[in-house]
């Protein structure tokens, strides 16, 4: 094949993703091999890739593709999530363009248009991740509420539930006025607001004074059954056995006492309304306080408040202000800073509410999967996150499982007709159970009514691990038996309650251990200034536009190269131009050696002996480094070990001293030796890169139909001869100093140069590669060096470069004595801080010690420019 010029991305990659396909590369069966298991994070099956699956499912991708090349089965699952209230708004926005509202559905029609929603959209991000490299095994492609995955959740929920774990309860939860949906804690966002704090008065009964109140929340009095006082509290003494007067709606209510009340805050009154707060709920419960629901689902007023009916809540606060003024109730308003909890899916402000809902019992779950963390039985990269995890743990609550949605896995509870219910997973047997509980066997499925609400949608998602390879259908079947525990997880530490503990939980409940072996966790997508990207900032580029402008593999390499685990990445798209530089100089590489005429008959050079003899050294040792990092998840260090072994000791270096003299031919065994270091290269970089390498391994040889660089077993030897590789470093150092000496001189590089080493030669192993890299007629040692010569050091060693005839005295005269003219009045600023008695005697130690470095290194450097200056005179 004919090799093109410059790289072409997109010719390359669609090419390869499609022959990779074809060959059902990415298929994984149970066999002999050690199984590498990994299942997505299901996205959204609403959404379209952003940043943040890009980082999540590259890193996903580079474990998978290194796993294959290990020897492993490499099995990674793909799928989406059903999403109840993210889609379920999506269906219900898209019905009201079309001037249809949900509530003029029904159930059936309602589903109807949200699967059309489903199967419209719902491949479009796995579609999307095949532009990345992402190589799924795209046949086991699964989704939340597939036949298999609903079946396991409804199976789960009625065992649990068998199992005295599951139960229904009228309890306080967090609404959302907007969804219409009840959510657990994990669901709720706290951000820091500027409020108020309205100061309301409350006459107490019989007298003339008042009992006054702070308040964020004035719009809820209309809810209050008690007012609280701490009773050690002095300065409410009076109020004991009081009942006061709640202001604007004329309710006599009852003045209790409890600890609970914070005598420093506000007054040390507390209005208590046990409908609308978690707090008043549990003082409600502990007094047995009637409890009045003022609010509608929307968070409107209800007919229960009595006033202010049918407006928002919102709109209620800003009025009711203007008429607690007017009546002469408001003490006085001040400004207030609190935490206002908000939905995490639809933004507003949730409400606390007294609702009928199904829990999940925590404590149990807690108990048996804090340990398999703590203990690192999970391991979690980076090992920050286990406080976060056991902190939640150790302070859980019981999860609110049933939403207020009919997008979802509906709650497999059917109620009787003369009250109670019956759980189950199916209608008949559901039907049995109702027709035994009731003694009644003429009952019929019309006498049922099954529960409208669905369950959270987290409450598939635990299963994931598990519902993928069919373990709650068919325990100890040979997929779960093989595939389970996965590997390795890789996610956002902002779920990592919602979902990584939750799996946990269900992998001990279910498999009777850990779901996965590690966890890594990914940081947040953020733009070069630190902002989280989004689009409402606009801070945000489609990963798409990024591949079509970089190349997928320019991306992958620019979000690694900015990825270390569980730290924010700051992401520039200068990275991914880095990317694109890199590829192409890969590709330009690789144009080079191939380009080479080959001599079979010639001699291999004693420059290219060594330089094989040290490039595999340092191949070996490089690779042992990145096997390392990848133990430790530190993939964009290994990444970063692999980017500098190519860019500068293959390419800058190895290449430079085997590159045959210009029309000349190379050496077979030189050229064989060198493809073969290339292959390595390519197999280090496969899992970064994957279609660059794919279409240079193709290239490098004729290959078989249905051969691939991504399934070719890959260790190097481990054999390192370090002394080699570290005295190969100084004859580097020497090389470079050559090389600034012709510049800082303006010698032409084809002028050859002589070497002097004043002393012992610790580079005589390398003299061949100094010789040719540095273009030397000799080397020499020498008691002292050439007149005028330039010199420099390199350890303890002196070497120095004659210079006679070389270059323009006048000149170089000028030019040192401009460098000398510099160095004097630096020195001179340096010297003015150090006679500063004020400043010796006030600056740190670490400071003074560093300018006096400045001053030893600038007398040096001048001692230096006037011996070269006045050896130069003489000549």
């Amino acid at each position: 094949m004919e090799l093109a010029s410059k790289y072409n991305p997109a010719e390359v990659e669609e090419k390869w993703y499609e022959y990779w396909n074809r060959h059902r590369l990415f298929s994984s069966k149970p066999d002999s091999r050690e199984p590498y298991t990994v299942v997505i994070p299901p996205p959204n099956v609403t959404g379209v890739l952003h940043m943040g699956h890009m980082l999540n499912n590259t890193i996903q991708d580079i474990l998978v593709r290194r796993a294959r090349m290990e020897g492993k089965n490499a099995c990674w699952v793909p799928g989406t999530d059903h999403a109840s209230i993210a889609t379920e708004a999506k269906v219900v926005n898209r019905l009201a363009s079309q001037g249809i509202k949900k509530t003029d559905l029904s159930r059936e029609d309602f589903l109807k248009h949200a699967w059309e929603w489903t199967d419209e959209h719902g491949g479009i991000i796995l579609q999307q991740l095949r532009k990345l490299g992402a190589s799924c095994d795209w046949e086991r492609t699964a989704f939340t509420m597939d036949e298999e995955r609903s079946e396991s959740v409804l199976k789960v929920f009625v065992d649990l539930y068998n199992k005295g774990l599951i139960y229904r309860g009228v309890r306080m939860v967090n609404w959302d006025p907007k969804a219409l949906t009840a959510l657990s804690d994990e669901e709720v966002i706290f951000k820091e607001e500027h409020s108020k704090l309205f100061y309301l008065r409350y006459k107490i009964e019989g007298e003339d004074g008042y009992a006054v109140v702070a308040t964020t929340r004035p719009e809820t009095i209309m809810g209050d059954t008690a007012m609280c006082i701490n009773p050690n509290d002095p300065k409410n003494q009076h109020l004991k056995g009081k009942k006061v007067i709640v202001p604007l709606v004329n309710r006599v209510i009852p003045v209790i006492e409890d600890d609970y009340v914070d005598i420093e805050f506000g007054t040390g009154c507390l209005k208590v309304t046990p409908a609308h707060d978690v707090n008043d709920y549990m003082l409600g419960e502990k007094y047995n306080l009637p409890s009045i629901d003022i609010f509608n689902d929307n968070g409107t007023l209800s007919e229960a408040a009595g006033l202010y009916v049918g407006q928002d809540r919102f709109d209620v606060r800003k009025q009711i202000e203007k008429d607690l003024e007017a009546a002469g109730l408001l003490e006085k308003v001040e400004a207030y800073t609190n935490k206002v909890g908000y939905s995490e899916r639809t933004n507003v402000v949730i409400e606390p509410k007294l609702s009928m809902q199904w829990f999940l019992k925590m404590e149990h779950m807690a108990q048996i999967a804090l340990e398999p963390v703590m203990n690192d039985d999970i391991k979690f990269y980076p090992p920050k996150y286990k406080n976060t995890y056991r902190h939640w743990m150790e302070n859980i609550k019981d999860w609110c499982i049933s939403r207020q949605l009919w997008w979802g896995h509906r709650i497999p509870a059917y109620f009787l007709p003369e009250g109670g219910y019956v759980v189950a997973v199916t209608e008949e047997e559901a039907l049995k159970k109702a027709q035994e509980k009731t003694g009644n066997p003429a009952l019929t499925m019309a006498d049922l009514r099954q529960d409208e609400d669905c369950l959270d949608t987290w409450f598939s998602s635990w299963l994931w691990p598990i519902s993928l390879f069919d373990g709650i259908n068919n325990p100890g079947n040979e997929e779960i038996k093989y595939y389970y525990p996965t590997s390795d997880l890789v996610t956002g530490p902002d779920i990592i309650f919602f979902w990584v503990a939750r799996m946990i939980m269900a992998g001990y409940e279910y498999e009777g251990k850990m779901p996965f072996k590690n966890v890594y966790f990914t940081g947040i997508v953020r733009d070069k200034i630190g902002r989280k990207m989004s689009k409402s900032l606009g801070n945000s580029p489609d990963p798409l536009d990024l591949i079509a402008q970089y190349g997928a593999d320019g991306v992958r390499m620019g979000m690694m190269l900015a990825a270390p685990a569980g730290n924010d990445i700051l992401f520039d798209e200068s990275l991914c131009e880095q990317g694109r530089n890199f590829n192409n100089k890969i590709w330009n590489a690789f144009r080079l050696i191939k380009g080479w005429e080959i001599d079979e008959t010639a001699s291999v050079p004693e420059a290219s002996q060594k330089a094989i003899h040290w490039f595999e050294s340092k191949q070996n040792e490089v690779a042992a480094e990145v096997a390392d990092l990848f133990g430790k998840y530190r993939l964009s260090e290994a990444l970063m070990a692999v980017y500098k072994l190519f860019w500068d000791e293959f390419s800058s270096w190895y290449l430079e001293m085997i590159k045959p003299a210009y029309g000349q031919p190379i050496s077979r065994a030189v050229y064989s030796t060198t493809l073969c270091f290339f292959d390595n290269l390519l197999k280090l970089l496969h899992p970064f890169m994957p279609f660059i390498t794919e279409e240079l391994w193709q290239q490098m040889y004729e290959r078989e139909e249905g051969e691939s660089i991504m399934v070719q077993y890959f260790q190097l030897d481990t054999y390192v001869d370090v002394p080699y590789v570290r005295q190969f470093e100084v004859a580097k150092e020497v090389i470079a100093n050559i090389r600034s000496i012709r510049l800082q001189k303006n010698i032409a590089q084809k002028e050859e140069l002589q070497l002097q080493i004043l002393g012992a030669n610790p580079v005589a192993e390398f003299t061949a590669v100094i010789k040719k890299m540095a273009n030397l007629s000799e080397l020499t040692s020498v008691e002292t060096k050439a007149e005028g010569a330039a010199s420099f050091m390199v350890g303890t060693t002196e070497f120095a470069v004659p210079l006679e005839n070389m270059i323009d005295v006048e000149a170089e005269i000028a030019r040192m004595e401009a460098e000398l003219k510099h160095k004097e009045g630096f020195l001179q600023g340096v010297m003015k801080k150090l006679s500063n008695e004020k400043f010796v005697n006030n600056a740190p130690a670490a400071v003074l010690d560093l300018e006096r470095k400045k001053q030893a290194d600038a007398e040096s450097i001048i001692a230096s420019l006037k011996e070269s200056i006045a050896a130069l005179r003489k000549q």
